[in-house]
């Protein structure tokens, strides 16, 4: 090979790795701003046992479900995603950041419909304002849920969940589902305990790392770790450091 060749090749490789180390940086950049954004529902996480109602009061069309949220780690997005079981509208559901600040995206994948042949989730988008995430939906179905609203209860042990119809320019009750979080007590404060090294929410898994336990929240974090333990706690103590940087004033 000549002397011009081998540079060209050389430069190419530099280029390449340098395109490389952008993306990843971009990518890295880009979890981290959704992690942010996302950081208020983190009290989502968790295992969920609800019971769903159609009318207030009556048990006439009662069901029961569950369902459990944990962080999700993807194509270079960071997102909260729960699996339904025995809900009556969805299996799936997916919460990502919007293209605004502020605004979150809820994809829903309707009951019955996450097979290989799916047409693809229902879109919902909207914000979350005094606690509750309310997103709207352009293309439900006539009678599907069109508008979902989310509150957490009870210091973050209970969550409910409102489905209603589009009805004119107006909407009207579909349902509301009320989930108890699985190995609470209302008399537990749900946010004390071990801190996530991950999102920062609480710890309820013990993972460790050159012999020394720490604490994630969910499956997804746990993998997240587990993949890249000394990039997690990097992260994690540069978060530390700013937290304690603020709270001193600096």
């Amino acid at each position: 090979m000549g002397r011009a060749k081998m540079i060209g090749v050389l430069l190419s490789a530099l280029a390449l790795h340098a395109m490389h180390t952008t993306v990843a940086a971009v990518s890295a950049g880009r979890v981290e701003s959704d992690k942010k954004a996302l950081a208020p529902l983190q009290a989502y996480v968790g295992a969920w046992r609800g019971v769903g109602q159609p009318r207030q009061g009556s048990s006439r069309g009662a069901w029961t479900e569950q369902s459990e949220w944990s962080w999700r780690f993807d194509d270079g997005r960071a997102e909260l995603a729960a699996k339904l079981d025995g809900s009556k509208y969805f299996s799936q559901l997916r919460l990502q950041t919007g293209d605004r600040p502020g605004q979150f995206v809820l994809l829903a994948v309707p009951r019955g419909d996450d097979g290989p042949s799916a047409g693809g989730p229902q879109r919902f988008v909207g914000a979350l304002h005094a606690g509750r995430l309310t997103v709207t939906s352009d293309d439900a179905p006539d009678g599907q849920p069109a508008r979902i609203t989310v509150r957490l209860v009870a210091g973050g042990d209970r969550i409910v969940v409102l489905y209603e119809r589009r009805q004119g320019t107006a909407y009207a009750r579909l349902a509301e589902v009320g989930s108890t979080r699985k190995g609470s007590s209302f008399a537990k404060n749900a946010a004390t305990g071990p801190e996530c090294v991950v999102t920062g929410g609480l710890g309820t898994i013990a993972v460790e790392y050159q012999g020394r336990q720490y604490f994630v929240c969910c499956g997804g974090c746990k993998e997240l770790f587990e993949d890249d333990p000394a990039g997690v706690l990097k992260e994690y103590r540069q978060r530390k450091a700013e937290e304690k940087s603020r709270s001193n004033g600096e």
